[in-house]
């Protein structure tokens, strides 16, 4: 059983492993009695143990820390019934937690999960991403990157092309206009022909 499989569900006791998640919910296996069970997304929420975090005196930390501190010390775990003993029990655990906002209903819920995990032999740790799986994607990137530059190259021809069209549509333009403008010269001359052969 892997820790990042792992979820707390609103209204449910104790810890559940995450079997499916649907639209409306998520199929469920207690830690507990092993039953597995539908969970309805109207009714309850889902929290990955990874992605739960403590307040502390400085910056927040990982769930994860809090228990591998529990396991480092290796105390007996406190009566979850006693707050005064709950309270004991993590300053000497783990001193840098915020007691102000980290309430006796946060800790009750840490010993008994950190209970559950212990009696199920889940090693306590956060995913870690693998290299190799991180390569493919650089490679994939890269190839991408290189489509799109192919995929650029003949924009920028066809712009290039774009002028001597332009200057081809000038040089048409203005044999046009030299063609109208020569036009009008001969029609003088015909007058002058005419005119001649009127006076003989």
């Amino acid at each position: 059983m892997e820790y990042n499989k792992l979820v707390a569900v609103t209204g449910l006791p104790g810890l559940y492993e995450l079997i499916s998640s649907k639209q409306d919910g998520a199929i469920v296996r207690s830690l507990q009695d092993k039953t597995t069970k539908f969970a309805s997304a109207r009714i309850h929420q889902f929290s990955h143990l990874e992605s739960i975090e403590i307040y502390t005196k400085g910056e927040n930390v990982n769930l994860v820390e809090v228990f591998n501190a529990m396991e480092k010390d290796g105390s007996p775990l406190p009566d979850v019934k006693d707050a005064k003993a709950l309270r004991a029990y993590f300053e000497k655990v783990y001193p840098d937690m915020d007691f102000d906002r980290v309430y006796n209903s946060d800790m009750k819920k840490i010993v008994k999960w950190f209970d559950i995990l212990k009696s199920n032999n889940v090693e306590i740790k956060l995913t870690q991403l693998d290299e190799s799986a991180e390569e493919p994607q650089e490679e994939a990137s890269q190839a991408a990157a290189a489509e799109t530059k192919a995929a650029e190259e003949p924009v920028k021809e066809k712009k290039k092309a774009a002028p001597k069209k332009a200057a081809a549509k000038k040089a048409a333009e203005a044999s046009d206009a030299d063609e109208k403008s020569a036009a009008p010269k001969k029609a003088p001359a015909k007058k002058k022909a005419a005119a001649k052969k009127k006076s003989e």
